[in-house]
C-alpha cells in the first residue's frame, strides 16, 4: 500500500500524532463542557431555590392568577437570566399557570416526567427529610439547548410549583469556540507532525539511500566502495558492517582473482610447452602409421594405440589453446561475407559426413561471419551429434527478424535421432570437462567441444541452446543463433579490448574476458564442462578440429 519508507514514516508520524491531539482535545473537551455546563445549572438552580423560598414561598395561600403572575415576573428579574412558570390554585379552585413570559416560557414546554417528578411526595425518613425536591433537565426546544428546573414550595397544601427556563444558548457558544480552538490545534498537531516525520525521515533514510547506492556499486563491481561512517547509533554501526564485508569481499575477489589469472597463466604455459613436443610426437607417429602394414602383426596394435592417443593428446592441447585465448580475451573476429549453406556443405564435405547428415538450407543466404570459428561450431554440434544422438542428423538454416539494421538473425538448427539428453544433464551440457556419466570418465574427447562452440557463439554476439524434440520426433536439437552481420558486436569488443588495455596497462593476464556480451564464462579448468553425453568434445572423429581451432 505505502510502498515509500519516507511515506511509511509520514504516515505513521501523522496517525500518532493524529491520535494524541484528538484524544488530549476530545478529554479536554469533554471535561470543559461538563465543567462548563454543571457551572451554568448549578448557578441558575441555585438562584431558582432561593427565589422560590423568597418570593413563592411567602405567597398567601388564596391568591389570584395576577398576583401569581407578577410573582413569577420578579423572580425572573434575576442575574441568571431564565424565565420562571408558576403553577398554583387560585382563590376559585382553579389551576392557573403563570408566566414571567407567556410568549417563551409555557407549562407544555415543561417534560411530562419532569413535572411529574417535581409533583410527587415522597415519604419522610432519614434518608429523604423531605417530601419534595427540586429536579432538572436539559432539553431542546427549536435547536437550542435549554436547561428546565422545576420544585414544589414545602408547607400546607396547596402550595405554589415553580418552573425555570434557562437558555444553555452562550455556553454552547462557548464550547462551541472552544471546539474550534481544540480542532485548529489538531490541525496544527499534525502539521507539525508531519514536518517531524519529514525531517525524521530524511535524517534516517540519508544514510539508507547512501547504503543502498553503496550497494549498488558493490553489485556492479566496484569493490573499493565503502561508506563515511559517523557516531554511534545502528545506522553507523550498519555502515561499519558494510565497510567490513566490502573489504573482506574485496579482499577473496582479489586473491581468486588472483589464483584464476595463476591457473589461466599455467594452462596457457602448459599448453605452449607442450605445443612442440606434442609436433615432434605427432611426426613421429604419422611415419609410424605409415608404415604399420610392414610392421610386426605383434607390434602393430600398440602403435595403432600410439597413433590413436597421441592425436587424442594433440586436440586436447589445441583445445586447451582456444580455451585459453578466449579467457584471456585475445580471441578475435576475422569476418567475411558467406553463403551459410555452402559453409555448412564444405563442414559436412570436410568431414565425410555427407551421407549421414541431412541439409535444409537455401542457398543465398548470406551473412558476415567469422568463417573459421562459424566451422568450428558447426563441426562440433554436428560431430556431437553423429557421436551421441545418431543418423540421419538434419541440419536446417532460416533467418528471422525484421532484417533492419543488422538486426536480422540466423538461426541454424542441428536435430539428431538419439534417445535425447536426459533432464538433469540439460543444464551442464556446455560445461568444461563435464561427464555426463561417472562410470566413463575417459572417452574419444576432451569435453571441451561444445563449450568452444558457445564461446565462438558468444563473441559473434550469439547464443547456442540445447533442448529436446518432443517424443517420437526425435532426440536432442542444438540451436545457433547468430547475428547475420556481426560487425557491431566486432567494433564494440575492439573497443572493449582497447580500453581494458588502457586500463590495465597491457597486463595480459588482467585483460577483459572474451564473455560474447558476458554469457557462459568460466575460469580455465574449470569442473565441468561441453558434454551431452559422455564425455566428447563433440567434434567427431578424423578431422575433428573443423580448421585451426
Amino acid at each position: 500500500m505505502l510502498p515509500s519508507l519516507r511515506l511509511r514514516l509520514v504516515v505513521v508520524f501523522a496517525l500518532v500524532a493524529l491520535t494524541a491531539a484528538v484524544s488530549a482535545s476530545g478529554i479536554a473537551y469533554w471535561l470543559n463542557r461538563d465543567a462548563v455546563l454543571t457551572r451554568a445549572q448549578n448557578a441558575a438552580l441555585n438562584d431558582f431555590r432561593k427565589a422560590m423560598e423568597d418570593n413563592a414561598g411567602n405567597l398567601p395561600r388564596r391568591i389570584s392568577c395576577q398576583e401569581l403572575r407578577e410573582a413569577a415576573a420578579k423572580m425572573a428579574r434575576s442575574s441568571q437570566n431564565y424565565q420562571v412558570l408558576l403553577v398554583d390554585r387560585t382563590e376559585d379552585g382553579k389551576q392557573c399557570a403563570a408566566a414571567s413570559n407567556e410568549d417563551d416560557f409555557t407549562l407544555r414546554d415543561v417534560p411530562g416526567r419532569l413535572s411529574s417528578a417535581v409533583v410527587k411526595k415522597r415519604s419522610v425518613d432519614k434518608k429523604n427529610k423531605h417530601p419534595y425536591h427540586l429536579y432538572w433537565q436539559r432539553i431542546t426546544l427549536d435547536g437550542d439547548p435549554y436547561l428546565v428546573g422545576g420544585a414544589k414550595v414545602i408547607g400546607e397544601e396547596p402550595t405554589p410549583t415553580g418552573y425555570l427556563l434557562k437558555s444553555l444558548a452562550p455556553e454552547r457558544d462557548d464550547l462551541n469556540s472552544l471546539a474550534w480552538s481544540l480542532g485548529i490545534a489538531t490541525a496544527l498537531a499534525l502539521i507539525g507532525a508531519m514536518l517531524l516525520a519529514q525531517a525524521a525521515a530524511t535524517t534516517v533514510l540519508r544514510p539508507v539511500r547512501r547504503l543502498g547506492e553503496a550497494a549498488r556499486r558493490l553489485g556492479e563491481g566496484k569493490l573499493e566502495t565503502r561508506l563515511r561512517v559517523s557516531g554511534t547509533d545502528e545506522l553507523a554501526e550498519l555502515s561499519r558492517t558494510f565497510n567490513d564485508a566490502a573489504a573482506s569481499l574485496e579482499q577473496r575477489v582479489a586473491e581468486l582473482s588472483a589464483r584464476e589469472a595463476s591457473s589461466r597463466r599455467f594452462v596457457a604455459d602448459m599448453s605452449h610447452e607442450l605445443r612442440t613436443p606434442m609436433t615432434a610426437i605427432s611426426a613421429v607417429t604419422e611415419v609410424l602409421e605409415e608404415e604399420q602394414d610392414n610392421l610386426d602383426p605383434m607390434i602393430a596394435p600398440a602403435v595403432q594405440l600410439v597413433v590413436s592417443e597421441t592425436r587424442r593428446l594433440n586436440d586436447l592441447v589445441e583445445n586447451l589453446m582456444e580455451v585459453t585465448r578466449f579467457d584471456a580475451g585475445t580471441a578475435k573476429l576475422v569476418l567475411d561475407d558467406v553463403d551459410v549453406a555452402d559453409q555448412v556443405t564444405a563442414c559436412i564435405d570436410a568431414r565425410a559426413w555427407l551421407d549421414a547428415v541431412e541439409l535444409d538450407a537455401d542457398r543465398g543466404i548470406m551473412a558476415r561471419l567469422d568463417p573459421r570459428r562459424l566451422d568450428v561450431i558447426l563441426a562440433n554440434l554436428i560431430g556431437n551429434a553423429l557421436k551421441h544422438g545418431g543418423s540421419p542428423v538434419r541440419v536446417s538454416v532460416r533467418t528471422e527478424g525484421d532484417g533492419g539494421d543488422g538486426g536480422d538473425e540466423l538461426v541454424i538448427e542441428v536435430a539428431d535421432q538419439g534417445p535425447g539428453i536426459p533432464e538433469d544433464v540439460l543444464p551442464h551440457v556446455f560445461d568444461r570437462f563435464y561427464k555426463a556419466s561417472a562410470s566413463r570418465p575417459r572417452s574419444e574427447g576432451s569435453g571441451l567441444g561444445l563449450s568452444i562452440a558457445l564461446e565462438n557463439a558468444h563473441i559473434h554476439g550469439g547464443e547456442i541452446t540445447a533442448h529436446n524434440a518432443p517424443e517420437g520426433e526425435g532426440g536432442a536439437v542444438f540451436t545457433l543463433r547468430l547475428p547475420r552481420d556481426a560487425r557491431r558486436v566486432a567494433e564494440e569488443r575492439e573497443n572493449g579490448d582497447n580500453t581494458d588495455n588502457a586500463d590495465n596497462g597491457n597486463s595480459g593476464d588482467n585483460g577483459g574476458r572474451d564473455t560474447g556480451g558476458g554469457k557462459g564464462e568460466h575460469g580455465a579448468g574449470h569442473d565441468g564442462s561441453g558434454d551431452p553425453r559422455p564425455g566428447d568434445d563433440g567434434s567427431g572423429g578424423a578431422g575433428q578440429q573443423g580448421g585451426d581451432r
